[in-house]
C-alpha cells in the first residue's frame, strides 16, 4: 500500500500553492495516471513521493507518506546529468541486483526491450543514447532491482511505438502499484485504472484536485457532462435571480415611495403600517442574499484558449511541390556511422508529413539537418520546434524578451496577452525561460510560429509535452495550417488525426 495524507506544497519562489491537502491510497493492480496542465505540480509531486527531499530543495512540503514494505523505483523526466557521461556497463553495475542476474535473464529482457544481448555490457555513452534508448535504459534498470511501485514520469517520451506498445504491456501486466505521469492518450487510455487529475483554478491561484478510480475516457465524458450540468443550473439561478430582484426591486421601489410621499396628516397607523412593510421587505433582501451565497457556482476549469498558426498568406497550392530534399548519406552527429542512404523526400502543397521508426535510426538527426537547408531558402518561410527546446529557446530571457525583437510597447502588449491566453502568469512572463516546465517552453515556440508568417512548419515530437487535455487542441491547431509540416511523432492520435502522409525512416530511405 502507498498513502499521501493531507500533502500540501508551497513553491519557494512566488509562495504559489501547488497543491493543498492532497490525500491518495495506492494498492496493488492500481494503475493510476497523473495528469494536469504544465507546471501544476505532476513532477513535484512523484518526487516528493520517491524521495521527499529532492521536492524540498525548491519547495515547502507538508504531509505524511506512508509505505508498508514497498520497494519504490523511480523513472525521472530527464537523465540525469551525473548519468550521461557514464558507460552503459557503469550504469546496469550500480543497480542492487545486476550482479545477481545470470547471462539467460539479461538476455531476455534485452529481447523484451528490443535492444542488443550486449546492450547492458557497451562502453557507450548513456548521454549518447537516443531519446528513446535512454528511456529503455532507465526502464531496465528499474526492473532489475524488483520494485513493488513503479513511478513512472513521462515513460512515453521520445520511445517508438513498438516500445509504447510493450510499456503498455508491462503497466497492463504489473501486479503491483504503478503511479505515471504521460501526455499520451493512447498510453493513458489503454492501461489507467485511476486518474489523478491536478488543476490550478483561478488564475494558478488556487490548487484543485480529484483522485477518480475509472478509465480515462469515462472520466473525460463524466467530467465533461458534470460541467455541462453545473453551468446549466448556474446559468438557470441567474436567471431564476435576475427575475427575482426584479419583482424585489418594483416592491421595494413601491414601498420607499410610500414612505417618502406620506403627508405629515396621516395617521400614525398609516406611517407605521409602512415602516413595518419596509422592515420585512428589507427582511426579505436579506434573506435573498444568504440564499444567493448558496447558488450554484459556474464551473471553473483549466482550459487553454489556443491561437491560430498561420493565415491565408502561409496556403500552399494543393498539388504543388512545395519541397524536394535529397541526401545521400544520413551520418551521426559525430559522423562516425552511417544510420541511412539515398534519402528523398517531396512534400506538395499542404501536406501534412509524419516522419516514424525505431528509436536511434537517425530521425531526430534527420529532421534538424532539412531544418538547416529549410531555414535558409529564400522561397520558403520555416519555423523549427527541436525535441530539445534549449537548441532555439534563449534560456536566460523571459518569455516576453524572447517573442518580442522589436522593444515596441504595443508589440509586447499584445505578447502579454497571448502568454495570458496560454494560461501564464504575470510572474512566470517575467521568469527566465529556464525556470519553465517543458510544455510552456513548448507553447512559446508555437506562439513564436504563430506570430510569423510561417508557412512550412519542422515538428519533432510537437505534442510530447502537452497535457492529454490540451494533446486534441494542439492537434486540430496543427491539422489546420494552412502552409506544410514536417514532423516526427510517436504520438498515435497524432499521426492517425493530423498526418496525411507517414514515411518510416530505414537504414534505405524513407519508405
Amino acid at each position: 500500500m502507498l498513502q499521501i495524507r493531507n500533502l500540501t506544497i508551497t513553491h519557494r519562489g512566488d509562495l504559489r500553492i501547488i497543491l493543498e491537502k492532497f490525500n491518495m491510497v495506492l494498492n496493488d493492480g492500481d494503475k493510476a495516471a497523473i495528469i494536469g496542465e504544465e507546471g501544476n505540480g505532476k513532477s513535484t509531486l512523484m518526487k516528493w513521493i520517491y524521495d521527499p527531499s529532492i521536492a524540498e530543495e525548491y519547495t515547502e512540503c507538508e504531509g505524511d507518506r506512508i509505505m508498508t514494505g514497498e520497494v519504490l523505483g523511480y523513472l525521472p523526466q530527464e537523465l540525469p546529468e551525473t548519468d550521461k557521461a557514464k558507460t552503459l556497463y557503469e550504469y546496469f553495475s550500480e543497480a542492487q541486483l545486476f550482479y545477481d542476474k545470470n547471462p539467460k535473464e539479461l538476455s531476455e529482457m534485452a529481447m523484451e526491450f528490443q535492444v542488443p544481448c550486449d546492450f547492458f555490457y557497451s562502453d557507450q555513452e548513456m548521454g549518447s543514447l537516443s531519446g528513446g534508448e535512454k528511456v529503455k535504459a532507465q526502464l531496465m534498470r528499474l526492473l532489475i532491482d524488483k520494485p513493488t511501485v513503479l513511478l513512472l514520469d513521462e515513460p512515453s517520451n521520445d520511445i517508438d511505438i513498438s516500445t509504447l506498445e510493450l510499456l503498455e504491456r508491462l503497466i497492463n501486466g504489473w501486479k503491483h502499484i504503478v503511479l505515471f505521469i504521460s501526455h499520451d492518450e493512447t498510453l493513458i487510455e489503454n492501461t489507467a485504472n485511476v486518474i489523478i487529475h491536478i488543476e490550478q483554478i483561478m488564475r494558478k491561484t488556487k490548487s484543485r484536485y480529484a483522485v477518480v478510480r475509472d478509465n480515462y475516457r469515462n472520466y473525460i465524458e463524466k467530467r465533461a457532462e458534470n460541467f455541462e450540468r453545473q453551468e446549466q443550473q448556474a446559468i438557470n439561478d441567474r436567471k431564476e435571480k435576475k427575475r427575482r430582484d426584479e419583482k424585489y426591486a418594483r416592491v421595494y421601489n413601491s414601498v420607499d415611495k410610500a414612505l417618502t410621499n406620506i403627508s405629515k396628516g396621516a395617521r400614525d397607523s398609516e406611517a407605521k403600517n409602512l415602516k413595518d412593510k419596509m422592515h420585512t421587505v428589507k427582511a426579505m433582501g436579506k434573506r435573498f442574499e444568504k440564499e444567493d451565497e448558496k447558488m450554484t457556482k459556474m464551473p471553473e476549469q483549466e482550459e487553454a484558449i489556443f491561437f491560430k498558426l498561420g493565415d491565408e498568406n502561409a496556403r500552399m497550392p494543393a498539388g504543388k511541390t512545395v519541397i524536394e530534399y535529397e541526401l545521400d548519406e544520413l551520418r551521426t552527429p559525430d559522423g562516425t556511422k552511417v544510420l541511412a542512404k539515398d534519402i528523398f523526400l517531396r512534400v506538395k502543397g499542404p501536406e501534412k508529413i509524419c516522419i516514424v521508426g525505431t528509436n536511434g535510426v537517425g530521425k531526430t538527426t534527420l529532421l534538424r539537418r532539412m531544418a538547416e537547408e529549410l531555414l535558409c531558402r529564400k522561397d520558403l518561410k520555416a519555423q523549427y520546434m527541436p525535441q530539445n527546446y534549449e537548441e532555439m529557446l534563449d534560456l536566460d530571457a523571459t518569455p516576453v524578451e524572447f517573442l518580442d525583437d522589436t522593444g515596441d510597447k504595443a508589440v509586447r502588449t499584445r505578447i502579454r496577452t497571448y502568454l495570458g491566453s496560454l494560461k501564464y502568469t504575470a510572474d512566470e512572463m517575467d521568469h527566465s525561460i529556464k525556470d519553465l516546465s517543458g510544455g510552456q517552453k513548448a507553447k512559446i515556440l508555437l506562439l513564436k510560429m504563430s506570430l510569423s508568417d510561417a508557412n512550412v512548419l519542422i515538428l519533432d515530437e510537437p505534442t510530447r509535452n502537452f497535457s492529454p487535455l490540451l494533446g486534441p487542441v494542439i492537434r486540430k491547431m496543427i491539422a489546420s495550417f494552412p502552409g506544410a509540416v514536417i514532423s516526427i511523432s510517436h504520438d498515435r492520435k497524432y499521426i492517425e488525426e493530423v498526418c496525411t502522409k507517414i514515411y518510416t525512416l530505414t537504414e534505405d530511405g524513407l519508405k
